[in-house]
């Protein structure tokens, strides 16, 4: 089987049992609703004490429940742009705000990335007269790029000095 067979298994019993992503992070526990959610969509992977709770939720295998616990092939089947409507605008959002957000960055830590290991992300719906929003929040450690070592008494590269 495959991962991506594994994740349309869990779709169909989430489906057939008519569950919400919140009662099913409830139930398995340990983390956040987004982080399981993300493991259950094949991008982490679970701990064998979360992946044995989700293999009772689901009804899966102990083969089924090893996979959830493998490290994952990421983004696998991204396309670019994505076709989803809902991704699509996640893409679009980067495209206009992305160099803004490299700016800020640069300007504010210096020369690196943000980490998209050492990350937390949380969503909630924010109540607003014109319509609802959906506040999304990313937080990713900073990530200095690495120079070659520099000579004695050269300054080193990367952070910006405050």
């Amino acid at each position: 089987m495959k991962r991506t067979e594994l994740t349309e298994k869990i779709l169909d019993a989430k489906r057939d049992g008519e569950l919400s992503w919140k009662s099913i992070a409830e139930t398995i526990g340990g983390y956040s609703q987004l982080y399981i959610m993300t493991a259950l969509l094949g991008q982490m992977r679970l701990p064998p004490p979360q992946a044995r709770k989700a293999a009772e939720l689901f009804g899966l295998s102990a083969a089924e429940e090893k996979m959830l616990g493998e490290v994952p092939y990421r983004a696998e089947q991204s396309l670019v742009p994505p076709t989803d409507p809902t991704l699509y605008r996640f893409h679009e959002a980067m495209m206009v705000f992305g160099p803004t957000m490299k700016e800020y960055i640069h300007e504010e830590f210096g020369d690196g990335i943000m980490s998209a290991i050492d990350f937390d992300l949380s969503m909630e719906r924010e109540p607003n007269e014109a319509g609802d929003r959906v506040r999304i929040v990313m937080s990713g450690k900073f990530l200095p790029y690495r120079y070659h070592q520099p000579e004695e008494g050269a300054p080193a590269l990367g952070y910006k000095e405050k």
